[in-house]
């Protein structure tokens, strides 16, 4: 191989690492080799999770169904909404919900360098720490889209990045409640993790309203089958 080679092979390098991890994005992908990132955990157990908020419009009335029926769940925040509701955010911590890294704003990770997306995740995890008196533990990038840039990050602001096994598609203008119960219920099972999101800030105005409407028939189902509904730490830590 001629030094002209080597070069490109080495230029190819750099945004091969970035890039790699984006395949797990793919779910049979994550599920088959990295079950952790999938959400995999405790099969008597489900892990609810919720992403985008905190949301004044939406969010207050997640809390409120979860209350009714004694859940709690983790929810991935996102920094700039934290920062334009720090009471909501101190709200849903002191009910005993799980706070996460969703990242500053709603920005697909692949498209920002090294320096940005430490400054991205690292501002968002101050904030939430700083807001809700919590340090959080997990991850999840926007879109879930992971990139070697993401992974530095995490590591270096000790966050551990996790996915979902099944979610709702509740932010699409064509979700009900009965469309995001049936994709949910489709993927579900023992030890999964669900996604759904609190807020609409990223899609179709007023999405949530199918997420919220679903939320409640989850949960009695989660009962049925006899999975306890909670957040993530105590979903993948068998101690807690």
């Amino acid at each position: 191989m001629n030094r002209g080679s080597r070069w490109a092979l080495g230029g190819l390098a750099l945004p091969l690492l970035h890039l790699a991890p984006a395949l797990t994005a793919v779910p049979a992908v994550r599920a088959r080799f990295l079950p952790g990132l999938h959400g995999l955990g405790r099969p008597d157990r489900v892990a609810l999770t919720f992403d985008d908020g905190p949301d004044p419009e939406s969010t207050p009335r997640f809390l409120e169904v979860l209350a009714a029926h004694r859940v709690r769940a983790t929810f991935f925040l996102l920094g700039a909404m934290l920062r334009r509701s720090p009471d909501l955010g101190r709200r849903l911590a002191d009910a005993g919900h799980e706070v996460a890294v969703h990242g500053w704003e709603h920005r697909n990770l692949l498209l920002r360098g090294p320096v940005a997306t430490v400054r991205d995740l690292g501002r968002a995890t101050a904030v939430i720490t700083e807001v809700t008196g919590r340090t959080p533990r997990f991850l999840r990038p926007p879109y879930g889209v992971l990139t070697g840039a993401t992974l530095v990050a995490a590591r270096r602001l000790r966050l551990e990045p996790v996915l979902w096994s099944c979610w709702g598609r509740d932010w699409t203008r064509s979700a009900t409640g009965d469309t995001v119960y049936g994709t949910v219920r489709a993927g579900l099972s023992g030890g999964g993790t669900i996604l759904l999101h609190d807020s609409s800030c990223t899609a179709v105005p007023g999405a949530w309203r199918a997420a919220l409407a679903a939320l409640p028939r989850l949960l009695s189902e989660c009962h049925r089958q006899g999975w306890t509904v909670g957040p993530l730490g105590e979903h993948r830590d068998p101690a807690r």
